[in-house]
């Protein structure tokens, strides 16, 4: 494979790896922010209105850094009946059928959260709620999730090329 494409693959993994470890890390702050939920509220008597939409914004962070780190290391959830009795290339040649489906549903829903983060933005869109936060940093970070899951997408791309030419990128 040329070098330019082990380049963007080697580039694109480590962002990908950089994703899984935020995502990683932002269970700390959920669990911090559900403790103080939980002191402040059956301790104080002193309830924080804002803890719970907090760590469910925090979670759906988590759920968005979470995929491309989930992509790249191959541990997306897939029907093992017939892909455990393939070759390394029956592998490849699979997973490169199955991959163009990914990249065709991420586009849609890249195009639908577009359109979305757009919309929060013209009306300044908020959570009905006593906290009222806005949504347009949970949306933005999932137009960006879903752009570095594309990114992902594509190398797995280059990756099984890669393996069914023979010479695969670790």
């Amino acid at each position: 494979m040329p070098g330019i494409i082990r380049n963007y693959v080697r580039i694109v993994d480590r962002l990908s790896d950089w994703s899984g470890w935020l995502a990683a890390s932002l269970i700390f702050v959920m669990v911090a922010t559900l403790l103080l939920d939980a002191v402040t509220r059956n301790v104080l008597n002193i309830p924080v209105h804002w803890a719970i939409e907090l760590t469910q914004f925090t979670l759906a962070a988590y759920y968005f850094l979470g995929g491309p780190f989930t992509l790249k290391n191959d541990e997306h959830v897939r029907m093992d009946l017939i892909y455990s009795h393939l070759s390394e290339r029956g592998k490849a040649r699979l997973d490169l059928v199955t991959v163009w489906c990914l990249i065709f549903y991420l586009g849609v829903m890249l195009a639908g959260s577009i359109s979305s983060l757009q919309y929060a933005i013209a009306t300044d869109e908020r959570r009905f709620s006593m906290w009222n936060p806005s949504v347009i940093p949970i949306k933005a970070l999932m137009v960006a999730c879903l752009v570095l899951m594309l990114l992902q997408a594509f190398s797995l791309v280059f990756k099984h090329i890669a393996t069914l030419r023979g010479e695969p990128i670790a």
